[in-house]
């Protein structure tokens, strides 16, 4: 005879309340683990953030190809870090309810971490919503990020979980040292360059980058790394990095950890470019740069639309000058082989069969955007540098078409007339003796490296 169903052994009268009774647990799991999350409700918004936001995203959607074709070059002469083929982001530790609208109205980016970037091959689109990785789930996006780092670190492949249900296999990929960073949206001028990594101020993303200036970005970066890093180790010998590093990437997510310490570093950044060179100054010798430049121009004949081109050029480039000497710390000794970055990015370029050309046509769309102060516009000495190389491999014909007629011969008669020294001086180790305030004045990433890392599984 079969056994009675336990809820049998009961009167009739009982069975019912029961048998709710048995539910309410599940119930009450289920509603608590229903997670609201931000939905664009057609507030205003802040529109300069919205600004951001899509400049971020539309370059991460085109950086990010860049990178994994980075990866094809496979030179033995690198340094290898891991990376992975996807950028994400997420609104997770924003406290203003209209900011986290404005994620999702301008990347469709909520509290869950989110795909912001993919490179081909990968099934996987911005909006993607991830819900764990490698088996990995937790409210707190911070932790979810912290775990993808350490995913991508491992060089295995490993499973995300998507909020669709789809299960996706992602392979991270070994590509020359130097990851390719944006500062984070709430600090858009953060800036700072070190063998691990460099973080470009975000005025760089406005310039809408095409496939081949993105993929300058990306090698140039590399460069940077590849022929700056023994100089800044070096230089900073002392300093022990210990713990896990926070993948960069995240910096734009504003999760709250990092973000407060993107802040952080950002103060120490501007304090250290106060020190460098005050921004009073700094402004002073840019308006006599451009009044010298005017003066001259106007003594000049030819066409008057030329004569604002070549003034703004000249400029912009002084201002490109002085933000590359206002760097401190390690990015002060990195600003010293920009030139070299620029000359190994043009060989790899080249290597990749893409037009290395793009390094110029990067710079004028920032100069004629006004938005010099980060490293991909060429100050003076580094455009004679390289405009040289391409002129060397039969390149300079189109190298003055993307400056728009002018080169760098004719610029750089126009600025030895001009009051600002550009070039900042040569490096040496004994330099650190003559700069003390700037060799000690840690820049971004070494303000991260030296945070305590929480880690992911605490409560």
């Amino acid at each position: 005879m079969p056994a009675r169903p336990p809820l049998a052994r009961f009167p009739a009268a009982l069975r019912r309340p029961l048998r709710l009774a048995g539910w309410l647990p599940l119930l009450w799991l289920a509603a608590c683990g229903t997670v609201k999350y931000t939905v664009d409700d057609g507030r205003p918004v802040n529109e300069e953030l919205l600004a951001r936001l899509r400049h971020y995203g539309q370059a991460e959607q085109v950086v990010r190809p860049a990178i994994a074709r980075s990866a094809e070059l496979r030179d033995p002469e690198c340094d290898p870090q891991w990376e992975l083929p996807i950028s994400v982001a997420t609104s997770y530790g924003w406290d203003d309810a209209t900011d986290r609208v404005a994620w999702v109205r301008a990347l469709d980016v909520d509290e869950r971490v989110t795909v912001v970037g993919a490179a081909p091959g990968v099934p996987l689109a911005p909006g993607d919503k991830i819900e764990a990785v490698a088996g990995y789930s937790r409210r707190d996006s911070a932790k979810m990020l912290l775990e993808l780092a350490q995913r991508r670190d491992a060089g295995q492949p490993f499973e995300l979980l998507l909020a669709d249900g789809r299960q996706v296999r992602v392979q991270p990929f070994q590509v020359c040292r130097g990851y390719t960073r944006f500062a984070p949206v709430e600090t858009p001028k953060v800036q700072d360059y070190h063998w691990l990594m460099s973080v470009h101020p975000l005025e760089v993303t406005q310039a809408r980058l095409n496939g081949p200036e993105a993929l300058w970005l990306v090698l140039w970066t590399q460069g940077v790394s590849e022929e700056g890093g023994a100089r800044m180790k070096t230089f900073h010998y002392t300093k022990k990095i210990v713990g896990t590093l926070y993948d960069l990437a995240t910096l734009v997510s504003g999760a709250k950890g990092v973000a407060l310490a993107a802040e952080q570093a950002a103060t120490v950044a501007r304090n250290a470019a106060a020190a460098a060179i005050s921004e009073a100054l700094k402004q002073q010798l840019i308006q006599q740069a451009s009044a010298a430049a005017s003066a001259k121009l106007r003594s000049e004949l030819g066409d008057a639309a030329q004569r604002v081109t070549r003034a703004q050029a000249m400029a912009a480039m002084e201002r490109s000058a002085a933000n590359r000497g206002s760097l401190s710390g390690v990015a002060w000794v990195a600003s010293t082989v920009f030139d070299r970055a620029d000359a190994w990015a043009w060989e790899r370029m080249k290597r990749l069969g893409e037009d290395p050309v793009a390094a110029f046509t990067l710079h004028q769309k920032l100069l004629e955007k006004e938005l010099p102060e980060n490293a991909m516009v060429l100050d003076p000495e580094r455009l004679a540098a390289l405009e040289g190389i391409a002129r060397a491999q039969g390149r300079g014909e189109a190298v003055t078409a993307a400056l728009q007629g002018l080169t760098a011969e004719e610029l750089l008669l126009d600025l030895s007339d001009m009051p600002l020294a550009s070039a900042p001086p040569r490096f040496s180790y004994e330099d650190a003796a003559v700069r003390p305030v700037a060799a000690a004045r840690p820049g971004l990433i070494e303000t991260m490296l030296e945070l305590p890392i929480e880690s992911k599984d605490k409560p």
